[in-house]
């Protein structure tokens, strides 16, 4: 039980490494991480007694 305990433990810090790597990797092979933004403008009335 301690043997599969120990695997899982290294592939939980292997999957954390590579999503690291992938965060700062991914911009050079385009992999856009930002969202698309756009200026969005709504009018609002105030009711001001």
């Amino acid at each position: 039980m301690g043997k599969l305990l120990k695997w899982l433990f290294y592939l939980i810090i292997l999957g954390f490494v590579a999503l690291l790597a992938y965060a700062y990797v991914g911009p050079l092979f385009d992999a856009e991480f930002a969202p698309k933004s756009q200026e969005i403008r709504i009018p609002v009335e105030l009711d001001a007694h």
